[in-house]
């Protein structure tokens, strides 16, 4: 089955009062280059979570978010009370000895900052929670895959059509090869007789035949023919063929660029610019395919 590299996926799973929820999104790429954005204190999901993206999703540009939304107000900031009513007394005994008025707003600021009043405390992730983000990230990466197959078969319907374009082209060359021949062989003999030179004409039609011999093509189009059909033969047989069709374009534009040197016929370069635009058609559009 045909996958494109590009798609989005997003997955969401509720543990408790959180709501995890992971998101992914994949462009093309040769390799699998992953990137992961989450809350540093849900890092000991990452490792799993990469697992699963690289299981799935085989290769391509792929931009992971995790996020956590919580339904209640939540902080890791605790006052250390017993601390502060120690502070506050001890200052308010030392501003009365010194016989200074004490303002509560900025003696609260001060006793805010003093060490141990206000505390951190992290709570700890629990397995609920990181198993709640593995699922919402196998949840994306489906949605992802899913994605992928239906541009997938866009992609390569295209790329077929494509390809019958250059098998089309390729038989169009056909007449205006044949013809030729008597082209070239005519013109050569009107350039003989322009000069008025004696020419043995045995030697001469041997070495018309050598020439021409040169600017044939059969062998070109035998190969192309041979490369056409195991592109489509990649295509319909193997899952991820995207590297694969890339070098059978590569042959393609081999036969289709020597076509091209040896035509020496108005009619037939035509028909070969034709088929290099359609090569390079299908060379930007495998690029997509996974």
């Amino acid at each position: 089955m045909i996958k494109s590299m590009t798609g989005f996926g997003k997955g969401e799973v509720v543990c408790g009062d959180k709501k995890f929820r992971v998101e992914l999104r994949s462009l093309n790429s040769k390799q699998l280059d992953l990137s992961i954005k989450l809350p540093g204190k849900y890092r000991a999901a990452e490792a799993e979570v990469r697992n699963i993206i690289t299981r799935e999703l085989q290769r391509g540009k792929v931009d992971c978010f995790i996020t956590v939304e919580t339904a209640v107000a939540e902080t890791s900031a605790h006052i250390n009370t017993e601390a502060f009513k120690a502070y506050a007394a001890e200052l308010r005994k030392a501003c009365g000895e010194v016989s200074l008025e004490v303002d509560d707003s900025a003696l609260v600021q001060s006793l805010l900052r003093l060490p141990d009043v206000v505390t951190t405390e992290e709570r700890e992730v629990s397995a609920e929670e990181i198993s709640a983000i593995v699922e919402a990230a196998k949840t994306a990466a489906a949605e992802l895959n899913a994605f992928r197959v239906q541009e997938g078969a866009i992609l390569i319907a295209d790329l077929l059509k494509r390809i019958d374009l250059i098998e089309q082209y390729r038989h169009e060359v056909e007449p205006f090869e044949s013809a030729r021949v008597d082209t070239i062989k005519n013109r050569i003999r009107e350039n003989i007789e322009k000069l008025q030179l004696e020419v043995d004409n045995n030697r001469l039609e041997q070495e018309m035949i050598f020439y021409i011999e040169k600017l044939d093509i059969t062998e070109e189009k035998v190969r192309l023919d041979n490369h056409c059909r195991y592109f489509r033969e990649v295509a319909a047989e193997e899952e991820a063929p995207g590297r694969k069709l890339g070098f059978i374009a590569q042959e393609l534009g081999r036969e289709i660029n020597t076509m091209g040197s040896k035509s020496n016929e108005a009619n037939m370069q035509r028909l070969v610019v034709k088929m290099k635009d359609e090569l390079e058609k299908i060379k930007e559009q495998v690029l997509n395919i996974l």
